[in-house]
């Protein structure tokens, strides 16, 4: 504050003496340089609090023990904020119930509870996005009530505001589900298996621009921060909007 271009050039006149530029292409050249620039505020993630949660655009192929046949399977994605530990999983679709079931995964794998999930505007958890107060899906609210935690939603079309996701994503993708992309995997809990495996040779890399790994600073930061888990596993449930018949009954799956 008070900090003016007159002053600033001042001050680099003084240093540079007779080399120094004019004010006039000092302020030309500054202007270039704050073209260029993009101010950006670095966030920094207390220990424990959140957890950032997406999908990645790619699929994993597995075969249903079923029929057989080769499907294409969702791959969901959880990072915590403080020290980037991940989790994932591995689903037949993006559907409500795959999604909450993941989250159950996710805190289970944490061995612990953050206080926010970030999450993307995702019709399995977001009825209506909204930037002031989005609506969150029924189902979706009664998980996080019943783990002691609150759901935000990014803003739409923001992607740093969930950047830990972003980059979770990315790194699952090259480092877990490219290796696994010729091997044939068969169910679900066998994909979940393998991915867990792939995964914990992720969270146990070194960090190339800071000491430790994954998993050395969860042990440190986010594991003794969390919250614990529940002492009852949730139970899913389902919403919906029941219209009364003239009769005043209700019909629930065909039933009144």
């Amino acid at each position: 504050k008070g900090v003016t271009k007159q002053l600033l050039w001042e001050e680099y006149k003084d240093d540079h003496k007779e080399t120094a530029y004019s004010y006039s292409r000092y302020c030309e050249l500054y202007a270039g340089w704050k073209g260029d620039i993009e101010p950006v505020m670095r966030f920094e993630h207390a220990a424990g609090e959140k957890c950032f949660v997406d999908y990645s655009g790619q699929t994993l192929t597995v075969v249903d023990p079923e029929t057989g046949e080769s499907r294409q399977a969702e791959v969901f994605v959880a990072t915590l904020g403080a020290s980037n530990y991940t989790f994932v999983d591995v689903t037949w679709s993006q559907k409500s119930e795959d999604f909450l079931a993941s989250h159950q995964r996710a805190v289970e794998f944490f061995g612990g509870v953050p206080r926010i999930f970030v999450l993307d505007n995702l019709r399995s958890g977001v009825t209506k996005p909204d930037w002031y107060e989005p609506l969150l899906n029924r189902s979706y609210e009664d998980l996080t009530s019943h783990l002691g935690a609150a759901a935000i939603p990014a803003r739409v079309r923001k992607p740093r505001d969930k950047a830990k996701a972003e980059n979770g994503v990315l790194q699952v993708e090259r480092r877990v589900l490219a290796p696994l992309r010729n091997e044939i995997l068969v169910g679900l809990e066998n994909a979940r298996t393998r991915v867990i495996e792939r995964l914990d040779e992720l969270n146990d890399r070194p960090f190339q621009k800071m000491a430790g790994s994954r998993s050395s600073v969860f042990a440190e930061l986010d594991a003794p921060a969390l919250q614990p888990l529940p002492k009852t596993r949730w139970v899913p449930t389902e919403w919906k909007d029941a219209k009364v018949h003239i009769d005043y009954h209700v019909e629930v799956n065909r039933h009144l």
